[in-house]
C-alpha cells in the first residue's frame, strides 16, 4: 500500500483496523452479564426474552454485510464506513436512553447494521492494498482482535457494569466508535480510486456473487471458515457453563476464559511473522492437521472419563487446540480474498455471510447439546476439522499434504 501524509505507517494502519474490529466485536459480548438487570430494569415479562438483545444485534449484522461491501465497491471505501458509524452511533443513543426493551432492541438492530461496515469494509481495504503474505500477515492480527475483543468482552463489561450500570456499558460502545470514527476519517486514504469501482445495481451484484462462487478457492476457503469458527462459537455459548457448572471455577472464571483467549491471540500474532516466511497455505495445513490430531486424541481421553476429564486436562487440551484456531482465522480470510482484489467489498460481504450462515447454527448445535460434559465441545471441534481438512483439499484441488515450505 501506498503511503499519505493522511497515513504515517504500517503499524498504525494496521492498529487503526484492529481497533475498528474491536468495537464490532465488543459489541456482541459487553453487556452479557448485565442481560438479567435489563430484563429487570426494563420490566420484562419472561426474563429469558433479555437474550434477544444479543440475537437482534445479529440480525442487523447479517442484514447489513449484505448491502456494505457492494456499496463501498461503487461508492469508495470511506463514505460506507462513515454513514456505518453514524447508524451505529444512533444506536447506542437508542440502547443508552432506552425506556423500553423494544427501543433497545431497535438500537441493537441498528447498532448490528452499522457494525457490519467497519467488519466488512476493513478486509476490503486490507486487499485494496496488499495480497499474498503480506495481507495474511495484517489480517492474522485484526482477525486476533477480532476473535480475542468478545472473549474478554464479559469480564470488561462486568467492570463497567460494577461502576457505572449497564446503560454504561453502550456509553463505552459510543465513545468507542467516535475515536475510530476520527481516526478513520482523519489518517486513513481512499483505497478505492473512481477508475475501479463498479456501477451500482443489483444485476451487478447478483453477478458478482456468481463470479465469486465459480471462484474455487474463495467459495471453498470461506466455507472452510464457516466450520472452523462453528465450534468455537459453541464453546462460547456453553464456556460458561463448562467453567462454573461442570468444573466449578466460579469467580476464577474470567481468568481461565481469558487464558484461551491469549492462546489465539499469541497465535494471531505468531502467525502474522511466520506468514511472510512460510506462506498461507503451509500454516493453514500444519494449523488444521494438528487441531484434528489433538482434538481426537482427546475424543478417546474424554470417553474415557464419562465426559468429564479433570480441569487441567481440559485446559491442556483448550489452549492448543485455540493456538492452532488463531494460525487459521487470518490466514482463511486472506486465502479466501486473495483472488477477489477487483471486487474486495462484495467479496469480503459474501465471505463474512457464508462464514457467519455456516458457523451460527454449527455453533447453536455444539452448544445445545451441553449436558454437564465437555464431550460435545471436544467432538464438534474434532468433527469440524475434519470437514475443514476436505474442504481445504478441495479448494486448492489438490491434497493438502503435498504443501512445502
Amino acid at each position: 500500500m501506498k503511503t499519505s501524509p493522511k497515513q504515517r505507517s504500517f503499524t498504525e494502519f494496521t492498529i487503526m483496523l484492529a481497533f475498528m474490529i474491536s468495537i464490532v466485536a465488543m459489541s456482541t459480548d459487553v453487556m452479557l452479564p448485565a442481560l438479567s438487570l435489563i430484563a429487570t430494569d426494563l420490566d420484562l415479562e419472561n426474563l429469558n426474552d433479555s437474550h434477544f438483545t444479543v440475537s437482534s444485534l445479529f440480525l442487523g449484522f447479517a442484514f447489513g454485510q449484505m448491502f456494505v461491501g457492494p456499496l463501498s465497491d461503487s461508492f469508495g471505501r470511506k463514505p460506507i464506513v462513515y454513514i456505518s458509524y453514524v447508524i451505529f452511533i444512533i444506536g447506542c443513543l437508542l440502547a443508552i436512553f432506552a425506556s423500553s426493551f423494544t427501543m433497545l432492541l431497535i438500537g441493537r438492530v441498528l447498532q448490528g447494521v452499522g457494525a457490519a461496515g467497519p467488519r466488512i469494509i476493513c478486509t476490503a481495504i486490507v486487499r485494496d492494498g496488499f495480497e499474498g503474505r503480506a495481507m495474511a500477515r495484517i489480517m492474522s492480527f485484526v482477525m486476533a482482535v477480532f476473535i480475542i475483543v468478545p472473549a474478554i468482552a464479559p469480564a470488561i463489561g462486568q467492570a463497567v457494569i460494577y461502576l457505572a450500570g449497564w446503560r454504561a456499558t453502550f456509553v463505552m460502545l459510543l465513545a468507542m466508535s467516535v475515536i475510530s470514527f476520527l481516526w478513520f476519517g482523519l489518517r486513513q486514504p481512499e483505497t478505492l480510486p473512481k477508475t475501479a469501482r463498479r456501477a451500482f445495481s443489483l444485476g451487478n451484484i447478483w453477478s458478482g456473487i456468481v463470479e465469486i462462487t465459480k471462484i474455487r478457492a474463495a467459495l471453498g476457503y470461506a466455507i472452510t471458515a464457516g466450520f472452523i469458527f462453528g465450534p468455537f462459537l459453541g464453546y462460547l455459548g456453553s464456556a460458561q457453563a463448562i467453567f462454573q457448572e461442570t468444573y466449578g471455577v466460579g469467580q476464577y472464571f474470567a481468568l481461565y476464559f481469558g487464558i484461551a483467549a491469549l492462546a489465539i491471540g499469541s497465535a494471531s500474532l505468531l502467525n502474522s511473522t511466520l506468514v511472510m516466511r512460510l506462506g498461507m497455505q503451509y500454516l493453514t495445513a500444519c494449523a488444521i492437521i494438528s487441531g484434528i490430531f489433538i482434538s481426537t486424541i482427546f475424543v478417546g481421553v474424554v470417553i474415557s472419563l464419562s465426559g468429564t476429564p479433570p480441569l487441567w486436562a481440559f485446559m491442556m487440551w483448550l489452549i492448543p487446540t485455540f493456538f492452532c484456531v488463531g494460525i487459521l482465522f487470518g490466514n482463511l480470510n486472506a486465502l479466501a480474498m486473495e483472488p477477489l482484489g477487483d471486487m474486495a467489498g462484495l467479496g469480503s460481504a459474501f465471505i463474512g455471510a457464508t462464514t457467519t450462515f455456516i458457523s451460527l447454527p454449527i455453533g447453536l448445535m455444539v452448544s445445545d447439546q451441553f449436558a454437564g460434559t465437555v464431550t460435545p465441545l471436544v467432538l464438534g471441534f474434532a468433527i469440524f476439522n475434519m470437514i475443514a481438512f476436505m474442504m481445504t483439499n478441495w479448494s486448492r484441488n489438490r491434497p493438502i499434504l503435498t504443501f512445502k515450505i
